[in-house]
């Protein structure tokens, strides 16, 4: 059996010249996609070959570093609805589209389709940075008929990515929930929350934040800064990945040393181009093992026979999609409650006060009190 990239016999071929050989893919430094892969709406799909000439496909070229850019756009409404059952907030503020973050298993990465970018390279080095999304949802808390709902930031990019130092879209966001009165939480896996402290702590009584740094060191750091001033701290052990993430114990129990007060987890989902780029993550970075890794995500999702079969890899049913079900799910939700219960994590639940909520502030008008 000859694979792609085989010496092959001429006679293999028409005319007796050797087949196309695929050029191999090679990881790319600081980025978690390795190429660009076509999005399910494009009409074409093309496939790098090597056409004979002496071009040097020695890794080089693909290991240069990508560089990211970032295109405003002008948002023309910042609260996007939410309805799903298994998602805990009924509105979303995301200030950019894209991250440069680049996880290799965030499920928003399909979202770049409907922008003709990839979900792969596209994703992590096409920002998209909505420059005037404070002003946008000043204008609509500010409408009478503004009903408050619970409230997430950064539900689908991370809203502290680097580009956040430069642009202060994030803080301009959280300034206006402040100046509502308007309860919110927050999700991030970086460091540069400690930033913006200075407006998070006073709020800590009425606020909710869910971080998880990017490097463990930093990430401990910032959940003990922000639990030392007051604010209720959150670890998210998540996406759980078999063979991949085996330390769910491990980072719960330091995250309460840190401070953090609450967790919680999901398993892997892999929707739309996700389950082409995740297969091929795997083959760079962990060959040996990406066959039993895509069998138990499958097990995690109680897939059929026949599903697999197909090529299923994850069940999108809103009942089960976030912790799975069956057998290894179950092992999976008893490994994270026993390791909860025994370091006291979700014992007391913060509530957000949506009864704060004072739309007037906005309008400009004061207070009796």
């Amino acid at each position: 059996m000859k694979s792609d990239a085989d010496p092959a016999d001429p006679a293999d071929s028409p005319c007796g010249s050797p087949p196309e050989a695929r050029i191999p893919i090679h990881a790319i430094r600081g980025r978690g996609a390795a190429t660009a892969m076509p999005h399910r709406f494009a009409k074409d799909s093309r496939t790098v070959v090597d056409d004979g000439w002496d071009f040097p496909w020695d890794g080089e070229a693909q290991a240069t570093p990508q560089p990211t850019r970032v295109h405003l756009e002008t948002a023309r409404s910042a609260l996007c609805a939410n309805d799903s059952p298994d998602i805990f907030f009924e509105h979303s503020v995301n200030p950019y589209r894209g991250c440069e973050h680049g996880c290799v298993y965030c499920y928003a990465r399909p979202t770049h389709s409907y922008l003709n970018l990839s979900p792969g390279l596209d994703f992590e080095t096409q920002i998209i940075a909505k420059h005037n999304i404070g002003e946008v949802l000043r204008a609509e808390l500010a409408r009478p008929g503004h009903v408050p709902r619970t409230l997430n930031i950064g539900s689908a990019t991370d809203c502290y990515q680097p580009v956040e130092r430069e642009l202060r879209l994030t803080r301009g966001v959280i300034e206006v929930l402040r100046d509502a009165r308007h309860p919110f939480s927050l999700i991030t896996k970086s460091s540069g929350v400690e930033r913006d402290l200075d407006l998070l702590a006073p709020l800590a009584a009425q606020r909710l934040l869910e971080p998880r740094a990017a490097a463990p060191h930093r990430r401990l750091r910032t959940i003990r800064a922000l639990a030392d001033a007051g604010v209720p701290v959150g670890v998210s052990v998540a996406p759980q990945i078999p063979f991949i993430t085996e330390d769910m114990e491990q980072v719960l129990a330091a995250a309460h040393d840190a401070g953090a007060r609450s967790a919680f987890y999901t398993v892997i989902r892999l929707p739309w181009e996700l389950d082409a780029l995740f297969r091929e993550w795997l083959a760079l970075h962990y060959p040996q093992r990406a066959a039993r890794v895509m069998a138990r995500v499958q097990d995690l999702h109680n897939l059929s026979n026949a599903q697999r079969g197909a090529g299923k890899t994850y069940d999108s049913n809103y009942i089960t999609r976030m912790k799975g079900s069956g057998l290894w799910a179950d092992l999976l939700r008893q490994r994270f409650a026993t390791t909860c219960r025994k370091l006291g994590l979700n014992r007391e639940r913060v509530e957000l006060d949506l009864a704060q909520f004072q739309p007037g502030f906005l309008r400009g008008q004061g207070s009796l009190f």
